[in-house]
């Protein structure tokens, strides 16, 4: 720990806090008063006051080599087996995640930073308990590292700066920026970023304005830092080339993501009236209409502004004792991928090792001997705000099984992250924090828009309470889940929504920290 939080280190995130943090505390604050006025008025729309840059011809900046092909993606958190994991899966990319598949207990924030630092200089090793060894390859390529720091909504409740936390944020991206920025230059790589959760160009404005501090106060030239964006809520679907333009000497592309894109526009249209509820989340495809027009649109802005344009998360786990499994799995997959790829993005995520492989088979097939598919030609296209947030075409209804599902991948992915686990494997998919965000979020939308079940049944708050007994006694749950219960229940079932689940989560975790 000392070794990443020295004085120089804590003092350079602190120079963030005081530059920006004012800055990130007013567009936190901006998001709600947006929220309000969709729930008002039950639409949105692109912003004419910036229609002149989605009209004008502009450019990203060129990628970097070891950025020029991303068809494989490996996402994951940073814990020392992972990173080796990922970075000798024979993935282009890994996505060093501090986000959503990981948790803010302090010794994930600070062992991952560690982590990072050694793997960068090559030094990383680890030992399981069983005796076997984990050490970085040195007869192949290993992945290009690009990090992802948490959204602007959390702080950093361990670093205050006048008994005001930093924003986890500017912790994470600072402490990594301040240690690996130099030394990876000095490898032929450099400082590369996935930004999560964005709801607008002024968001990302802010992030272009901290590059630059960053690489002023370092000594770092211009334009060394590269980011990609995740296109991961509906407001951000609607300025897609303003965030492209405001990060335009700094950006890499964009990224489809999927799952919290989902988790936003139940979120963005709770309460929006019926046209809005959506079926069973495992019902919900990215051959749904609104769906389609979103992934659609991000290529084709992408391309036109010379930008990659990244798919999303596969996220099957392959079992290595179950063939039946893995041929289904393996299908859903190269499915997903073709489609992808046939729809000219440039690159895709996976989440397991095992996966690399298909998805760079499906690439490979499209781009031959191509690094991307940015010169593909520019598909015609009209997407409109009503196509943006069609969701009443999308096929499918809510289920009793859908809510089992639901109350079950909450309660245990719940209980798994207040023990400091933030991607979780349950029933052979990979879950995160934005399923986990979904699974809630559907039901209070259900509870609270009196939606009925395949059985005619009507979702209440009183069902749902029974189905989670229902649920812990099939987990065979202990005490360990009398907390993971209480905080589901309230985030699913309260009168006023929970911007975030883990907003209470972090509140428990700093408690038992304290207790402790």
């Amino acid at each position: 720990m000392t070794e990443i939080l020295t004085p120089e280190a804590v003092e350079f995130v602190i120079g963030l806090h005081h530059a920006f943090g004012a800055r990130r505390n007013e567009l936190v604050e901006a998001r709600q008063r947006r929220r309000a006025e969709v729930a008002r008025t039950g639409r949105l729309d692109f912003l004419p006051e910036t229609a002149a840059i989605r009209d004008a011809d502009w450019k990203v900046a060129p990628a970097p080599d070891d950025l020029l092909d991303r068809r494989v993606e490996m996402t994951g958190p940073t814990d020392r087996k992972m990173t080796i994991n990922a970075l000798n899966s024979g993935a282009r990319v890994w996505l060093a995640d501090l986000e959503d598949a990981s948790t803010p207990h302090w010794d994930n924030v600070i062992g991952g930073q560690q982590n990072l630092y050694d793997a960068i200089r090559r030094t990383i090793s680890f030992r399981s308990e069983a005796g076997k060894e984990y050490r970085l390859a040195t007869d192949r390529r290993l992945a290009t590292i690009v990090m992802r720091p948490r959204g602007w909504h959390l702080d950093e409740r361990h670093l205050l700066v006048d008994d005001v936390p930093v924003a986890g944020a500017l912790v994470d991206f600072g402490l990594y920026f301040f240690h690996n920025a130099a030394e990876l230059i000095a490898r032929g790589s450099g400082p590369y970023f996935y930004l999560p959760k964005l709801e607008g160009h002024l968001e990302a404005r802010l992030w272009n304005d901290i590059f630059g501090y960053a690489q002023d106060q370092l000594g770092i030239p211009q334009g060394t830092v590269r980011a990609t964006v995740l296109i991961e809520t509906i407001p951000a679907a609607f300025e897609m080339d303003e965030i492209l333009y405001e990060l335009r000497d700094h950006a890499s592309g964009l990224n489809a993501g999927r799952w919290d894109y989902l988790f936003s526009v139940i979120k963005y249209f709770r309460d929006s009236g019926p046209d809005f509820v959506l079926p069973d989340r495992n019902a919900v495809t990215m051959t749904a209409p609104f769906l389609r027009a979103y992934t659609r649109l991000l290529v084709r802005t992408c391309h036109r502004r010379g930008a990659f344009a990244m798919g999303g998360m596969a996220a099957f786990i392959p079992s290595r004792k179950d063939p039946e499994v893995n041929e289904l799995a393996f299908a859903k997959v190269r499915a997903d991928k073709q489609r992808e790829a046939g729809d000219g993005f440039d690159g895709s995520w996976v989440a397991h090792p095992d996966l690399v492989p298909i998805c760079r088979e499906v690439f490979d097939g499209v781009l031959g001997d191509r690094p991307n598919q940015v010169d593909k030609p520019l598909e015609e296209l009209d997407v409109t705000a009503v196509d943006l947030i069609d969701l009443r075409s999308t096929p499918g209804a809510p289920t009793e099984s859908g809510l089992r599902n639901n109350v079950r991948v909450g309660l245990l992915y719940v209980e798994a992250w207040l023990r400091g686990n933030g991607a979780v494997g349950i029933d052979n998919l990979m879950e995160d924090a934005a399923t986990a965000e979904i699974a809630r979020s559907q039901i209070w939308q259900w509870v609270h828009n009196q939606v009925k079940l395949d059985t005619g049944v009507q979702v209440t708050a009183e069902l749902v309470e029974r189905i989670i007994d229902q649920e812990l006694t099939v987990i065979g749950a202990d005490a360990r889940f009398d907390q993971a219960r209480r905080i589901f229940a309230d985030v699913a079932l309260a009168d006023s929504y929970a911007d975030f689940l883990t907003l209470p989560a972090y509140d428990a975790v700093l408690e038992a920290e304290c207790a402790s």
